[in-house]
């Protein structure tokens, strides 16, 4: 079977990876398509650092300890796939069924992340196991393209549904990549009457307005705090943005961060003091927040397709890691083993 693979810093496709086969509870399915996202891309260039990270921290248990970056790593967390072959006394939707699934193997006992191994199979590869009670069928003819964003418009949702955002409040997003974009389309999804997003790019903010933000702010022209906001969604994660977000915020707001910074950050605590700033850390998704994204997507409540710049195969993940960098030429490259 094919995949491609993290091999030394750069992704390499195998002709030679073993086929997997499912077990009880599990089931192989064909990949119809996987996103490319920028934590794939931040794992391929400091995965070492992403490593030590999870293993110094504390108060939960210890993420992907167990990868070794001197063998291949299977990536590939954002997918659509055909459902082929169920395992042993396994109760599955039939052969055929297009589905998509939280990003996670059950099996036996363990609980494994789709993200980053180097046994666990992701979606950048031709087939992959997943497990049977988390499958989601995707509804409404929904094309398997579309349905393979159902993982990162959850992340959006996620951050949203934690801001407590209401109706009339004005939400100010600052960084319109992936992350983002992602928050402004769960914004509009909750009905939420100004959206603000601000962004350098030219073409990320342009993708923002289509996306459903009300208005766009180049930071380099104006300050996008001049709205007045509510709540500030910070996606950049970039030393230095949290501490400008709580200089510049208005008293009393409730600042959501989305965006990862892997790196040391200086903030200075009088700005949010002395103004009573609110902050959230958000990660991830929940199990209900990943069904609804799949449900707006396929009744046509958030559209997806504009935030498909790029297809690939196994064979170009390499070339779009390179081209995912630059921020003006693509928002999401689906990789359509």
């Amino acid at each position: 079977m094919r995949a491609t693979v993290l091999r030394a810093g750069r992704m390499v496709v195998r002709d030679d990876v073993e086929e997997p086969r499912p077990g009880p509870g599990q089931v192989l399915v064909g990949v119809k398509a996987c996103g490319i996202c920028g934590s794939d891309l931040h794992f391929a260039a400091h995965g070492d650092t992403m490593l030590r990270l999870g293993r110094d921290m504390e108060g939960m248990p210890p993420i992907d300890a167990d990868i070794d970056l001197a063998g291949d790593v299977f990536m590939g967390h954002e997918f659509s796939a055909e459902v082929l072959e169920a395992g042993p006394g396994t109760d599955a939707p039939p052969p055929g069924t297009v589905v998509t699934s939280l990003p996670v193997l059950l099996s036996g006992g363990s609980v494994t992340p789709i993200v980053y191994s180097n046994h666990v199979i992701g979606g950048f590869a031709e087939r992959m196991l997943l497990s049977a009670p988390l499958l989601l069928p995707v509804p409404n003819g929904l094309d398997p393209r579309h349905a393979a964003l159902t993982e990162p418009m959850a992340v959006g949702l996620h951050a949203v549904n934690r801001s407590a955002i209401g109706r009339g409040e004005t939400a100010l997003v600052i960084g319109c990549g992936p992350i983002g974009i992602a928050i402004i389309a769960a914004l509009r999804l909750r009905g939420v009457e100004h959206i603000v997003a601000s962004d350098f790019s030219v073409k990320r903010r342009q993708l923002a307005e289509l996306m459903g933000a009300h208005e766009t702010v180049d930071p380099a022209e104006a300050s996008p705090f001049t709205a007045g906001p509510a709540v500030v969604f910070e996606a950049v994660g970039v030393p230095g943005i949290l501490n400008d977000v709580l200089r510049r915020s208005p008293q009393g707001t409730r600042v959501i961060v989305a965006g990862v910074c892997m790196e040391p950050d200086t903030v200075l605590p009088f700005f949010g003091a002395a103004k009573e700033i609110s902050i959230s850390f958000v990660y991830a998704y929940d199990p209900a927040e990943f069904a609804e994204s799949l449900r707006a997507i396929a009744d046509g409540d958030i559209d997806v397709a504009p935030l498909i710049t790029g297809e690939v195969g196994l064979d170009g993940i390499a070339a779009a890691f390179d081209e995912l960098a630059d921020p003006d030429r693509h928002c999401k490259i689906l990789v359509t083993p």
